[in-house]
Protein backbone atom coordinates (compact mmCIF):
# COMPACT_ATOMS: atom_id res chain seq x y z
CA UNK A 1 0.00 0.00 0.00
CA UNK A 2 1.65 3.21 -1.29
CA UNK A 3 2.11 6.01 1.83
CA UNK A 4 0.76 9.59 1.72
CA UNK A 5 4.25 11.29 0.81
CA UNK A 6 4.32 8.21 -2.29
CA UNK A 7 0.73 8.77 -3.61
CA UNK A 8 1.52 12.67 -3.22
CA UNK A 9 4.67 12.31 -5.13
CA UNK A 10 2.94 10.43 -7.94
CA UNK A 11 0.60 13.26 -8.32
CA UNK A 12 3.22 15.70 -8.38
CA UNK A 13 4.82 14.05 -11.27
CA UNK A 14 1.99 14.26 -13.50
CA UNK A 15 1.93 17.96 -12.77
CA UNK A 16 5.64 18.26 -13.32
CA UNK A 17 5.40 16.53 -16.44
CA UNK A 18 2.36 18.42 -18.03
CA UNK A 19 4.40 22.01 -16.80
CA UNK A 20 7.49 20.77 -18.85
CA UNK A 21 5.26 19.68 -21.84
CA UNK A 22 3.51 23.03 -21.42
CA UNK A 23 7.30 24.71 -21.44
CA UNK A 24 8.32 22.89 -24.12
CA UNK A 25 5.20 24.00 -26.23
CA UNK A 26 6.08 27.49 -25.45
CA UNK A 27 9.68 27.48 -26.00
CA UNK A 28 10.16 28.05 -22.77
CA UNK A 29 13.10 27.28 -20.49
CA UNK A 30 12.11 26.41 -17.23
CA UNK A 31 14.65 25.28 -14.09
CA UNK A 32 14.00 22.68 -10.82
CA UNK A 33 15.01 24.81 -7.41
CA UNK A 34 15.81 24.18 -3.88
CA UNK A 35 15.06 21.02 -2.52
CA UNK A 36 13.49 19.63 -6.10
CA UNK A 37 17.23 20.22 -7.84
CA UNK A 38 18.50 18.99 -4.68
CA UNK A 39 16.31 15.85 -5.31
CA UNK A 40 17.35 15.61 -8.79
CA UNK A 41 21.00 15.60 -8.19
CA UNK A 42 21.22 13.89 -5.22
CA UNK A 43 18.28 11.64 -5.12
CA UNK A 44 17.42 11.70 -9.27
CA UNK A 45 14.00 12.31 -8.31
CA UNK A 46 12.48 13.08 -5.40
CA UNK A 47 13.90 13.80 -1.99
CA UNK A 48 12.06 10.67 -0.18
CA UNK A 49 10.40 12.86 2.82
CA UNK A 50 10.02 16.42 0.44
CA UNK A 51 6.24 16.79 -0.59
CA UNK A 52 6.32 19.61 -2.82
CA UNK A 53 8.40 20.51 -5.78
CA UNK A 54 9.75 23.76 -7.27
CA UNK A 55 10.53 25.27 -10.43
CA UNK A 56 11.17 28.63 -11.50
CA UNK A 57 11.28 30.68 -14.79
CA UNK A 58 12.97 34.16 -15.67
CA UNK A 59 9.84 36.87 -15.51
CA UNK A 60 9.61 37.25 -18.90
CA UNK A 61 9.42 33.71 -19.80
CA UNK A 62 7.48 33.05 -16.78
CA UNK A 63 4.77 35.84 -17.53
CA UNK A 64 4.40 34.19 -21.15
CA UNK A 65 3.72 31.31 -19.65
CA UNK A 66 0.83 32.82 -17.59
CA UNK A 67 -0.72 34.37 -20.76
CA UNK A 68 -0.50 31.42 -22.84
CA UNK A 69 -0.83 28.43 -20.35
CA UNK A 70 -4.67 28.56 -19.24
CA UNK A 71 -5.82 28.20 -22.78
CA UNK A 72 -3.34 25.16 -23.22
CA UNK A 73 -4.96 23.79 -20.13
CA UNK A 74 -8.49 24.36 -20.82
CA UNK A 75 -10.63 21.29 -20.44
CA UNK A 76 -8.00 19.03 -18.53
CA UNK A 77 -8.05 18.63 -14.91
CA UNK A 78 -5.01 20.96 -14.39
CA UNK A 79 -5.41 24.40 -13.01
CA UNK A 80 -2.72 27.23 -13.22
CA UNK A 81 -3.47 28.95 -9.97
CA UNK A 82 -1.93 33.14 -9.67
CA UNK A 83 -2.91 35.95 -8.21
CA UNK A 84 -5.51 36.97 -10.69
CA UNK A 85 -6.90 33.05 -12.06
CA UNK A 86 -8.08 33.06 -7.99
CA UNK A 87 -9.55 35.52 -6.00
CA UNK A 88 -8.89 34.28 -2.79
CA UNK A 89 -5.24 33.12 -3.65
CA UNK A 90 -2.59 35.34 -1.97
CA UNK A 91 0.70 34.60 -2.58
CA UNK A 92 3.06 36.18 -5.14
CA UNK A 93 3.95 33.05 -7.69
CA UNK A 94 1.87 30.86 -9.62
CA UNK A 95 0.74 26.92 -8.55
CA UNK A 96 -0.43 24.38 -11.34
CA UNK A 97 -2.84 22.18 -9.09
CA UNK A 98 -4.63 18.85 -9.97
CA UNK A 99 -8.21 19.56 -10.10
CA UNK A 100 -9.06 15.39 -8.94
CA UNK A 101 -7.21 16.00 -5.80
CA UNK A 102 -8.24 18.31 -2.29
CA UNK A 103 -5.45 18.94 -0.03
CA UNK A 104 -5.63 20.61 3.75
CA UNK A 105 -1.94 22.44 4.45
CA UNK A 106 -0.34 22.48 7.57
CA UNK A 107 -0.08 25.54 9.11
CA UNK A 108 -1.98 27.39 6.21
CA UNK A 109 -5.46 27.58 6.45
CA UNK A 110 -7.00 29.82 4.04
CA UNK A 111 -10.24 30.10 1.27
CA UNK A 112 -8.07 29.92 -2.08
CA UNK A 113 -8.49 26.66 -4.22
CA UNK A 114 -6.76 23.38 -3.40
CA UNK A 115 -5.55 20.75 -5.06
CA UNK A 116 -2.47 19.26 -4.86
CA UNK A 117 0.06 21.68 -6.70
CA UNK A 118 3.67 22.32 -7.83
CA UNK A 119 4.79 25.53 -7.27
CA UNK A 120 6.43 28.01 -10.11
CA UNK A 121 8.40 31.30 -8.90
CA UNK A 122 9.64 34.23 -11.22
CA UNK A 123 12.70 34.92 -11.12
CA UNK A 124 13.34 38.67 -11.18
CA UNK A 125 16.24 41.09 -11.64
CA UNK A 126 17.23 42.78 -8.60
CA UNK A 127 19.67 45.91 -8.05
CA UNK A 128 23.47 45.44 -7.29
CA UNK A 129 23.18 47.84 -3.91
CA UNK A 130 22.37 46.58 -1.09
CA UNK A 131 20.29 49.52 0.40
CA UNK A 132 18.29 49.14 -2.81
CA UNK A 133 17.61 45.26 -2.19
CA UNK A 134 16.81 45.83 1.07
CA UNK A 135 14.08 48.23 -0.01
CA UNK A 136 12.55 46.30 -2.37
CA UNK A 137 12.14 43.40 -0.16
CA UNK A 138 11.10 45.48 2.43
CA UNK A 139 8.24 47.06 0.50
CA UNK A 140 7.45 43.50 -1.19
CA UNK A 141 7.27 41.99 2.75
CA UNK A 142 5.16 44.49 3.82
CA UNK A 143 2.59 44.57 0.75
CA UNK A 144 2.51 40.38 0.95
CA UNK A 145 1.70 40.74 4.78
CA UNK A 146 -0.98 42.92 3.81
CA UNK A 147 -2.36 40.56 0.77
CA UNK A 148 -2.20 37.41 3.48
CA UNK A 149 -4.02 39.26 5.99
CA UNK A 150 -6.52 40.92 3.67
CA UNK A 151 -7.26 37.60 2.50
CA UNK A 152 -7.72 35.75 5.70
CA UNK A 153 -4.78 33.30 5.64
CA UNK A 154 -4.11 31.85 9.24
CA UNK A 155 -1.67 29.74 10.86
CA UNK A 156 -4.38 27.57 12.42
CA UNK A 157 -7.93 27.10 12.01
CA UNK A 158 -10.59 28.56 14.00
CA UNK A 159 -14.28 27.46 14.00
CA UNK A 160 -15.97 31.08 13.68
CA UNK A 161 -13.79 31.06 10.43
CA UNK A 162 -16.62 28.76 8.54
CA UNK A 163 -19.29 31.87 9.70
CA UNK A 164 -16.81 34.52 7.71
CA UNK A 165 -19.19 36.01 4.94
CA UNK A 166 -17.28 35.96 1.70
CA UNK A 167 -14.78 39.16 0.88
CA UNK A 168 -17.31 41.91 -0.67
CA UNK A 169 -16.38 43.19 -4.07
CA UNK A 170 -14.62 46.58 -3.09
CA UNK A 171 -12.59 44.23 -0.55
CA UNK A 172 -11.57 42.26 -3.52
CA UNK A 173 -10.95 45.34 -5.21
CA UNK A 174 -8.74 46.98 -2.92
CA UNK A 175 -6.94 43.57 -2.02
CA UNK A 176 -6.39 43.13 -6.38
CA UNK A 177 -4.43 46.54 -6.10
CA UNK A 178 -2.30 45.63 -3.15
CA UNK A 179 -1.49 42.47 -5.62
CA UNK A 180 -0.56 44.86 -8.38
CA UNK A 181 1.28 46.77 -6.26
CA UNK A 182 3.25 43.99 -5.10
CA UNK A 183 4.01 42.49 -8.82
CA UNK A 184 5.22 46.53 -9.47
CA UNK A 185 7.76 46.22 -6.87
CA UNK A 186 8.86 42.61 -8.09
CA UNK A 187 9.20 43.62 -11.30
CA UNK A 188 10.65 47.31 -10.59
CA UNK A 189 14.29 46.50 -11.98
CA UNK A 190 13.14 44.27 -15.00
CA UNK A 191 13.38 47.08 -17.69
CA UNK A 192 17.73 47.46 -16.85
CA UNK A 193 19.10 44.62 -18.57
CA UNK A 194 22.39 45.56 -17.44
CA UNK A 195 21.65 44.12 -14.13
CA UNK A 196 23.50 40.65 -13.72
CA UNK A 197 21.54 39.31 -11.03
CA UNK A 198 18.10 37.61 -10.23
CA UNK A 199 16.50 36.57 -7.20
CA UNK A 200 13.49 34.50 -6.24
CA UNK A 201 11.92 37.26 -3.96
CA UNK A 202 9.20 35.22 -2.21
CA UNK A 203 11.97 32.69 -1.27
CA UNK A 204 12.19 31.23 2.19
CA UNK A 205 16.12 31.39 2.10
CA UNK A 206 18.16 33.62 3.82
CA UNK A 207 18.51 36.75 1.14
CA UNK A 208 21.92 36.04 -0.25
CA UNK A 209 21.64 32.32 -0.70
CA UNK A 210 19.03 32.37 -3.95
CA UNK A 211 20.40 35.07 -5.94
CA UNK A 212 21.51 33.63 -9.22
CA UNK A 213 23.39 35.56 -11.88
CA UNK A 214 21.20 35.38 -15.37
CA UNK A 215 24.34 33.17 -16.69
CA UNK A 216 23.60 30.61 -13.97
CA UNK A 217 19.88 30.27 -15.02
CA UNK A 218 20.27 30.44 -18.80
CA UNK A 219 22.79 27.49 -19.09
CA UNK A 220 20.55 24.75 -18.74
CA UNK A 221 21.12 20.38 -18.91
CA UNK A 222 18.85 17.68 -18.87
CA UNK A 223 18.74 15.86 -15.37
CA UNK A 224 16.92 12.63 -14.73
CA UNK A 225 13.65 12.98 -11.94
CA UNK A 226 12.25 9.53 -11.07
CA UNK A 227 10.75 8.66 -14.51
CA UNK A 228 10.80 11.97 -16.12
CA UNK A 229 13.72 14.04 -17.36
CA UNK A 230 13.46 17.78 -16.58
CA UNK A 231 15.90 20.94 -16.74
CA UNK A 232 18.64 22.29 -14.44
CA UNK A 233 20.88 24.85 -14.31
CA UNK A 234 24.15 23.32 -14.96
CA UNK A 235 26.11 25.05 -12.50
CA UNK A 236 23.99 23.00 -9.88
CA UNK A 237 26.61 22.43 -7.87
CA UNK A 238 27.77 26.01 -7.32
CA UNK A 239 23.90 26.68 -6.41
CA UNK A 240 23.26 23.79 -4.01
CA UNK A 241 26.33 24.27 -2.69
CA UNK A 242 25.35 27.93 -1.25
CA UNK A 243 21.98 26.92 -0.35
CA UNK A 244 22.82 24.27 1.32
CA UNK A 245 26.50 24.01 2.10
CA UNK A 246 27.63 19.86 1.82
CA UNK A 247 24.30 19.01 -0.05
CA UNK A 248 25.30 14.99 -0.37
CA UNK A 249 25.33 15.16 3.56
CA UNK A 250 21.82 13.63 4.21
CA UNK A 251 19.70 15.61 7.74
CA UNK A 252 19.41 14.17 10.85
CA UNK A 253 16.74 11.77 11.16
CA UNK A 254 14.42 13.88 13.17
CA UNK A 255 14.48 16.16 10.21
CA UNK A 256 13.63 14.04 7.48
CA UNK A 257 9.87 15.10 7.86
CA UNK A 258 7.15 15.94 5.63
CA UNK A 259 6.70 19.83 5.71
CA UNK A 260 3.37 21.31 4.11
CA UNK A 261 0.36 18.71 3.51
CA UNK A 262 -1.62 17.34 6.25
CA UNK A 263 -4.77 15.84 4.78
CA UNK A 264 -4.86 14.63 0.86
CA UNK A 265 -8.41 13.19 -0.87
CA UNK A 266 -7.94 11.83 -4.64
CA UNK A 267 -9.48 8.71 -6.14
CA UNK A 268 -12.50 9.68 -3.59
CA UNK A 269 -10.24 8.63 -0.35
CA UNK A 270 -9.12 10.41 2.36
CA UNK A 271 -5.39 10.15 3.13
CA UNK A 272 -3.63 11.32 6.01
CA UNK A 273 -0.11 10.02 8.23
Amino acid sequence: MPSLIERIHQVELGNLAQFAHLCQQLDLPYFLMGGSLLGAIRHQGFIPWDDDVDVGLLRADYDQFLAAAPDLLAGSHYFLQTPTSDENYALSYAKLLDRNTYIEEKRNVNNARKGIFIDIFPLDRIPTDIAAQREQLGKFQLLNTRILLQLRYHLMDNPLRKLQSPLKPEQVTAVNELKAQREAVMTQYQGDETLPQVKNLASQYAYDKEIYSVAELTDLTPVPFEQLTVQAPTQYDTILTRLYGDYHQLPPENQQTEKHLDLVIMDNQLFTD
